[in-house]
């Protein structure tokens, strides 16, 4: 536990004060360490896993004959069928594009392995997040909530994760964080 202060604590029934340890925040704690942990690398899965669905159509989300292997688009099925709000034609426009269905990939694939790996949090967060809140756009307005849906939830979740160095504990984001690159550009931490 680290600590920042200490604090004197009188114990009034044997007349002694001793130091109490504080932590610097509740985030360094251990249970909180491990709740973001265990939360990054749930949501690793959630990027993943739409990647490989998407990628060899295991038949949750992504039928066999759609996989992005056998010729099938990503994009296309949300894109096309999704989207009726204010932003219905930019995403129609989208929809199928060999570009746009490369970026989405790429996407899924570097944001799921940089949340697993614990590596590069501030930019997979920040992607992440601007992928999520494209995805919210794209339902405008959500089908059970006036603005609020997941994909603005997990854009939050993936800031608190960078916020508080989710990589650095069950990750390898302390060992990257020491790489020389990484210490001329924190971005990248």
């Amino acid at each position: 536990m680290a600590v920042t202060e200490r604090r004197a604590h009188h114990d009034h029934r044997a007349g002694t004060r001793f130091p109490l340890p504080v932590p610097a925040t509740v985030t360094e704690t251990p249970a909180a360490r491990y709740t973001w942990a265990i939360t990054r690398l749930a949501l690793a899965w959630v990027f993943v896993w739409a990647f490989l669905d998407k990628t060899f159509g295991l038949g949750h989300g992504t039928p066999a004959a759609k996989a992005w292997i056998e010729g099938g688009s990503p994009t296309e099925g949300f894109l096309k069928n999704t989207p009726a709000g204010p932003f219905e034609g930019f995403y129609h426009g989208l929809a199928g594009a060999v570009w746009a269905d490369w970026l989405f990939m790429l996407g899924l694939a570097g944001i799921g392995t940089a949340l697993a790996l614990g590596i590069g949090m501030r930019v997979a967060a920040t992607a992440g997040a601007a992928l999520m809140v494209m995805m919210w756009a794209a339902v405008l307005p959500p089908d059970n909530n006036p603005f609020m849906d997941d994909h603005l939830i997990y854009a939050l979740v993936l800031a608190g994760l960078a916020l508080v160095g989710a990589g650095d504990t069950l990750g390898l984001g302390r060992q990257w964080g020491r790489l020389p690159l990484v210490r001329r550009l924190p971005i990248l931490k």
